[in-house]
C-alpha cells in the first residue's frame, strides 16, 4: 500500500489469520481484545472469527458460504461509515501513514458493509470522535 498498490485477498489473508490467532489466544485466556483493521469484505470478517479454514469460505460459484453453527467466539465489528470526501480530508491530514490518499477509491470499491446476521454496529464518522467512542463503549457495556 505504501507503494500505491492496493492489497488483494492473497495479501490480506495471512494477516487476517494472524489477527484471528491473537483474538483466539486472548479469548482462550479469558481476555477481551480490541483489534483495529479494515476488514472490508465479509470474507475477511469471517476469517477474523473462524480462521482461514473456518466454515466460511468461497464456494464453487465464488459466492461466500455462510458459516454453519455458532462461531467459536463472537466478535463485534464496528463499521465506521462516512462519505468518501470526509475520509479523504482526514486521510490527507495524516503524515507518515502507509495508506496513500490515491488508494481510498480502491478501499470503497472493495467495501462490503456488514449486514445481518453479522454481529456489528455502524457509526457515522460525521460525529465527533468523543461521541463515536462513547457510542462504542455504550454498546459494549450492554454486551457484558
Amino acid at each position: 500500500m505504501a507503494e500505491g498498490m492496493p492489497l488483494n485477498d492473497q495479501d490480506r489473508i495471512p494477516w487476517l489469520c494472524h489477527l484471528h490467532d491473537i483474538l483466539m489466544r486472548e479469548h482462550e485466556s479469558g481476555q477481551n481484545a480490541i483489534v483495529a483493521c479494515s476488514a472490508l469484505k465479509k470474507m475477511y470478517r469471517c476469517i477474523l472469527e473462524n480462521g482461514e479454514t473456518g466454515a466460511c469460505g468461497q464456494g464453487v460459484s465464488g459466492q461466500l458460504k455462510e458459516q454453519e453453527g455458532p462461531a467459536p467466539q463472537k466478535i463485534l465489528f464496528v463499521h465506521l461509515a462516512g462519505p468518501m470526501d470526509l475520509i479523504a480530508r482526514r486521510l490527507g491530514k495524516r503524515r507518515g501513514h502507509f495508506m496513500p490518499l490515491e488508494l481510498l477509491q480502491s478501499q470503497f470499491d472493495t467495501l462490503e458493509p456488514p449486514s445481518p446476521p453479522e454481529n456489528y454496529i455502524e457509526i457515522s464518522l460525521e460525529k465527533p470522535v468523543s461521541e463515536i467512542i462513547s457510542e462504542i463503549e455504550e454498546h459494549i457495556r450492554h454486551l457484558y
